[in-house]
């Protein structure tokens, strides 16, 4: 049990319980009333929660939406404050970051189910590679307003950070590796694996 007083163990575990909170089906049940796993996409982000709560309360659902947006990236940024005033090492954050957005995507508390993990990673990048994520940002939001398709836009906006931090950090700052950053991607362009083949058949639901 020694390890478990070892404060990057605590860190780990930590991010993964924090990550883990469904903040998108807690509110949607709450304030709205709806399950949102047992309608539309299933999934517990803040996308699901508009188009789901939508239907019965426009103006409720864009107050769910953007509730459940910023709860889900606070969840990974905050973490990883805390790490950092504790003053852990920079491959423990990035685990840290890693063990947020899986527990996004991988919640104890919905049996290994959950969200995309954009929100979330969006949270942790926010704190670990800034500029890259401004532009990721900058991305999704052109992407949205261009196609209304949250999930290509999430993917492009995806790529575009991976691409941004090759380009202004060719050698990672401390950890020398950009294995963090793909590990993330390969979470979310994993769960994102039914809306690439919707996409691909022409099927994905537009963000109205």
């Amino acid at each position: 049990m020694d390890f478990l007083t070892n404060i990057n163990v605590q860190f780990y575990i930590a991010a993964y319980l924090i990550g883990g909170i469904p903040f998108g089906l807690l509110l949607a049940k709450y304030f709205g009333g709806v399950d949102v796993k047992n309608e539309g996409s299933g999934s517990i982000g803040a996308t699901n929660v508009l188009r789901v709560i939508k239907k019965r309360d426009p103006a409720l659902a864009k107050k769910l939406g953007a509730a459940t947006l910023l709860l889900d990236a606070l969840k990974g940024f905050l973490v990883l404050v805390v790490a950092g005033m504790a003053g852990v090492s920079e491959e423990t954050k990035w685990a840290v970051a890693i063990l947020a957005v899986i527990g996004h995507c991988f919640s104890p508390y919905l049996k290994f189910e959950g969200g995309k993990g954009v929100a979330t990673g969006v949270g942790v990048m926010i704190y670990m590679l800034p500029v890259e994520t401004v532009i990721a940002i900058v991305v999704w939001a052109i992407c949205i307003k261009t196609f209304k398709i949250s999930s290509l836009s999430s993917l492009l906006a995806l790529a575009s950070l991976v691409l941004a931090s090759f380009v202004l950090h060719p050698d990672m700052p401390v950890i020398h590796t950009h294995a963090p950053v793909i590990i993330l991607c390969f979470i979310i362009v994993y769960k994102h694996i039914p809306n690439i083949v919707n996409l691909l058949q022409g099927k994905e639901k537009r963000v109205v």
